[in-house]
């Protein structure tokens, strides 16, 4: 279960280099190097709480597509 605090799992971490680890409930989803890593640090430090969350969430694919609904009604779902 996740807290208020941290809605969506994901923290980030600066590495020795300028590299930039995303982690998703404490394992490494992504890992950003060179410009990538600069962009994301500037633009992460401009969020709110949320907005980091959904930055990163966007930047490994790990969020919601919009099918989650259809999906609950296909027969192999159904239960």
């Amino acid at each position: 279960m996740t807290s208020a605090a941290d809605p969506a799992g994901f923290r980030h971490r600066r590495r020795t280099g300028g590299d930039v680890e995303v982690l998703h409930h404490g394992r490494v989803a992504a890992t950003l190097r060179g410009d990538a890593a600069a962009r994301f640090l500037a633009e992460v430090e401009s969020c709110d709480g949320h907005q980091a969350q959904q930055l990163m969430a966007r930047l490994t694919g790990n969020y919601k597509r919009g099918n989650e609904r259809l999906a609950g009604q296909h027969p192999r779902n159904r239960r």
